[in-house]
């Protein structure tokens, strides 16, 4: 469950004293769970179909199925970034929101056989590597979700040059790690929903700096700051 934060903001003329934050806050719960088991599933799931594909584990003829299966894979990972940034993750939303957005363009182009398809999705592969490197220099703080983006970077930089070159080997190399991404993303899932059916940490996570301070700091803690956060202050 994720918890949302109300201020009122008064002053005490007559004391003269500051406003005390965690007094004049009140928690409101929003009755949702974390989305990020689930988006991680996702990737999961449609990077081994994909990459079963560019392995030959599924005939090239059969490119259109691959497509058309792995178009759920935007939908639930735009549920999810919708989600994640109702619960003010924005690192989280982020990622989530440019994999929808990678997974629909990749969708539609294979779907259709555009033409010069291979080369539009190699070039935009190359920019979402520079996206995921750049995702990865922030989240290191949830060494699960970091992991998972070392794994990414390369992924689609061989999947970028393996759609501008054309070369074979490049493409058996994208869907092996395509296929550590998918067994990386799904222990990332299955360890976040440990977590929330027991409470704690049951398999490693890697939470460490702000991110672990988030999951055991008191209440105080957490509102430090707060008027400086996105919602709370006049404009983003």
């Amino acid at each position: 469950m994720t918890t949302g934060t109300e201020t009122v903001v008064r002053t005490d003329q007559r004391a003269g004293t500051e406003p005390d934050p965690p007094g004049m806050t009140r928690i409101t719960l929003r009755p949702i769970a974390s989305p990020m088991p689930l988006g991680f599933f996702a990737v999961a799931i449609s990077s081994a179909v994909t990459s079963s594909l560019q392995l030959g584990l599924i005939d090239g003829a059969h490119r259109q199925a691959v497509a058309l299966t792995v178009f759920s894979a935007f939908v639930l990972q735009l549920l999810v970034s919708v989600l994640a940034f109702g619960a003010r993750d924005v690192i989280a939303a982020t990622l989530m929101g440019g994999f929808a957005g990678a997974w629909l363009a990749n969708g539609l182009v294979t779907a259709t056989g555009a033409p010069g398809g291979a080369q539009v999705l190699g070039v935009l592969n190359l920019v979402f590597t520079v996206f995921a490197a750049l995702m990865a220099s922030v989240a290191r703080p949830k060494k699960v979700l970091w992991l998972l983006l070392l794994i990414a970077v390369p992924r689609y930089f061989t999947a970028g040059l393996h759609g501008v070159s054309g070369a074979a080997w490049l493409g058996h190399l994208t869907g092996a790690l395509g296929m550590l991404l998918a067994a990386v993303a799904m222990y990332a899932a299955y360890a976040l929903m440990l977590e929330e059916l027991r409470g704690r940490e049951a398999l490693w996570i890697g939470r460490s700096g702000p991110v672990r301070d988030a999951m055991h700091e008191g209440l105080a803690g957490q509102l430090d700051r707060l008027e400086h956060q996105a919602g709370v202050r006049r404009t983003l």
